[in-house]
């Protein structure tokens, strides 16, 4: 079995590095629809993979100087508060009760659909933002929805450990539109460092992580991530992107039904 949770991490770690789509999106609905791990151990166990992950790829994102780091802590107003009172939610609730189980499965299931949403149209809103500069948010406007959009991304992690990746960037994007792909990659990266840390350390508080599992896939998906890295210069983008947003289609199905 942990020669599995290894090659899991690996395969992850490959499509992520293929397709740059956050691996919550991906790990979560593995742990919990093929070793029907619970819920919450799955997205605690995700949660303190991606602080791991993410705080690599913020240090070489940081000496790239691609962090927007005012962005980053207009996010973080908004996105650490939620995870604390998410997870203080689900400490009164009983996060390993079957109930609240159930609740969290259909949450992974709506954040995989709004990832797949983000797949599919964030070029085609990026485009229609272009074309419409005078609908661009400017001054507190833009403040205070980059704040509100942290408030649900940090709800949405806690709950799902899905929404700093793909999701988050999309929203990075529609709020700022002139930043490079670079910037937006590395505020993304940036702000979910401390988010999915204070999330993770929630869910260890819950006693929702699995930390041997949690090294099985750190092991597997370290070579994963860099082999897809390379990988993704041979393979069309648009090619990726529609498998990985059909497979996550097929994804949400299962969880929900």
């Amino acid at each position: 079995m942990l020669f599995t949770y290894i090659i899991s991490g690996f395969g992850v770690g490959l499509l992520v590095g293929m397709t740059g789509v956050g691996g919550g999106s991906l790990m979560t609905p593995l742990l919990t629809l093929l070793f029907g791990i619970n819920p919450s151990v799955a997205v605690g166990t995700d949660l303190a993979f991606a602080s791991i992950t993410k705080t690599a790829g913020t240090f070489t994102h940081r000496l790239r100087g691609t962090v927007r780091w005012d962005i980053v802590k207009l996010l973080c107003i908004g996105a650490l508060p939620a995870a604390v009172a998410t997870a203080l939610a689900l400490k009164q609730f009983g996060a390993l009760d079957a109930g609240i189980g159930q609740i969290i499965r259909y949450s992974i299931a709506g954040s995989v659909l709004l990832t797949v949403v983000a797949l599919l149209f964030k070029g085609k809103m990026l485009a229609w933002l272009n074309a419409h500069p005078e609908k661009h948010l400017q001054g507190r406007s833009l403040s205070a929805a980059t704040i509100v959009a942290g408030l649900v991304l940090g709800t949405l992690v806690t709950v799902s450990s899905i929404g700093a990746g793909a999701i988050g960037a999309t929203l990075l994007v529609m709020l700022y539109p002139r930043l490079s792909a670079a910037e937006v990659a590395g505020t993304d990266i940036a702000y979910a460092v401390p988010l999915t840390a204070i999330a993770a350390f929630g869910h260890w508080w819950l006693g929702s992580i699995n930390w041997e599992l949690l090294a099985m896939l750190l092991i597997g998906s370290v070579p994963g991530i860099t082999l897809g890295s390379w990988m993704a210069r041979a393979v069309p983008e648009r090619v990726l992107r529609a498998l990985l947003a059909m497979t996550l289609t097929a994804v949400a199905a299962k969880l929900i039904y």
